[in-house]
């Protein structure tokens, strides 16, 4: 199955990174973020993407354009030929996607963006979508199997945010309890993790401010098309410098729970 990832955001919380990046290119580990959320597909067998790029897409173009020598050790022997010989070696990342890399505009909102590449998913009935700013172990293929079975146009991913803060409890000014950050607990969110039956295209137009988040799903929603599958596990956007310090953290931990694929960088 086709995946969309909208990977256009400016990423304005991440300082002067993002005067360079665009947000889904910032790094966590040796790669970008969207390199690990694409990685993650392919996994589950999904290695065919739909990149809706806007903001710095020629930074996104680049990276794909030489993926392989980012993923691999390599040799260039200019003794031969003028522009060089490459050789790469055995080791490295196998990684070997499928990327239709769209540019969507530079200002467009979540829906409008997604409407533009309709015509890149050729006769599919449905598809995959996500963001290009979060992660999580969640077992793809389930999703799908759920999407199926229920026969609606749209199912999201619902989550627990991760807890940022322990809890303080008082009595009056003294602090009677402390609790630890814990996650799990509170109102489930959109996680973002999407499947689409084609009919969403109704929902959508070219209107710049066209936003899925608001109208699209909510009049979904009011039809009884719209289902949530519940991921009681890990899941962590990449909102704010924290969150990238989070991640970051995680993967060099060597344990990171996205990644649930085996073999390839960890360092």
């Amino acid at each position: 199955m086709k995946v969309v990832i909208l990977a256009g955001g400016y990423g304005s919380r991440f300082g002067k990174v993002t005067d360079f990046l665009p947000k889904p290119m910032i790094p966590v580990g040796p790669f970008p973020i969207l390199w690990h959320i694409m990685r993650y597909y392919a996994h589950f067998g999904h290695e065919e993407f739909i990149l809706c790029t806007g903001y710095k897409s020629d930074v996104v173009k680049e990276f794909f354009l030489n993926l392989e020598a980012y993923s691999h050790d390599f040799t260039v022997d200019f003794s031969s030929t003028a522009n060089g010989e490459v050789r790469f070696h055995d080791e490295g990342e196998r990684f070997c996607p499928k990327v239709t890399i769209a540019y969507t505009g530079q200002d467009l909102m979540t829906g409008a963006r997604i409407k533009r590449i309709e015509r890149y998913l050729g006769d599919d009935s449905e598809f995959l979508m996500t963001y290009g700013d979060g992660v999580t172990d969640l077992n793809v293929n389930e999703l799908i199997d759920f999407h199926r079975a229920h026969g609606k146009l749209a199912t999201l991913t619902a989550v627990y945010p991760p807890a940022k803060f322990g809890d303080l409890h008082f009595d009056g000014d003294r602090i009677t309890r402390f609790s630890e950050k814990v996650g799990n607990q509170g109102a489930m969110v959109n996680g973002g993790f999407y499947v689409f039956d084609r009919r969403l295209f109704n929902y959508l137009n070219n209107d710049a401010g066209c936003v899925l988040e608001k109208d699209p799903l909510k009049r979904i929603s009011e039809a009884g098309e719209l289902m949530a599958y519940r991921h009681q596990g890990y899941w962590q956007c990449m909102d704010t410098t924290r969150d990238l310090e989070s991640l970051q953290e995680t993967w060099a931990s060597g344990t990171a729970p996205w990644k649930v694929w085996q073999g390839g960088y960890q360092d």
